[in-house]
């Protein structure tokens, strides 16, 4: 089964994104708007008990942290993707770091990490220019407290959910 590590953040970032998700991202139904910690991977009923145990031990030793929204950005030109960028704290790092260091996977990131909230992907080059040319002009200054971190697993249908959900800074 394929699972993932992501932060959901406040129902009015998520309402936010949404506006634009639902006009420019093809994952819209599949998967709230979230920061990803950890992609998808792979894992047993068995391993992923590991995992998630590994996981609450991880953030179990973050605090709690702003997450500040700062802008609309693309990673254009490696691939028409348009999202709210988020301000990279410590904790982020931290957490980023954790879920791809020795003592968990084991593997480094694809891409180097950048904390993102997708909202729009696949786009044309002629639609990014267009779209991304007028979000990036928005003042989206926002910040929140984040607070925990969910382990997600993929359903069948492709839609995202919650396996199980890790407070911050309970040890």
């Amino acid at each position: 089964m394929k699972y993932g590590v992501a932060i959901f953040p406040s129902k009015k970032l998520q309402d936010l994104a949404n506006s634009y998700r639902k006009r420019y991202d093809p994952h819209y139904a599949l998967i709230p708007p979230h920061v990803t910690l950890k992609g998808p991977f792979e894992a047993t009923d068995n391993r992923i008990k590991e995992i998630a145990s590994k996981l609450e031990e991880i953030t179990s030793k973050v605090k709690p942290f702003s997450l500040n929204v700062l802008k609309v950005s693309s990673f254009q030109p490696v691939n028409n993707t348009i999202y709210f960028k988020i301000e990279m704290t410590n904790e982020l790092e931290t957490l980023h770091n954790s879920l791809h260091g020795e003592d968990f996977f084991n593997e480094k990131s694809e891409f180097s990490f950048v904390p993102h909230i997708t909202i729009g992907q696949q786009l044309s080059n002629d639609e990014h220019s267009d779209v991304y040319g007028q979000l990036r002009m928005l003042d989206l200054r926002h910040e929140e407290q984040v607070d925990r971190v969910h382990l997600l697993y993929q359903l069948e249908n492709g839609s995202w959910t919650v396996y199980e959900t890790f407070r911050l800074g309970e040890e």
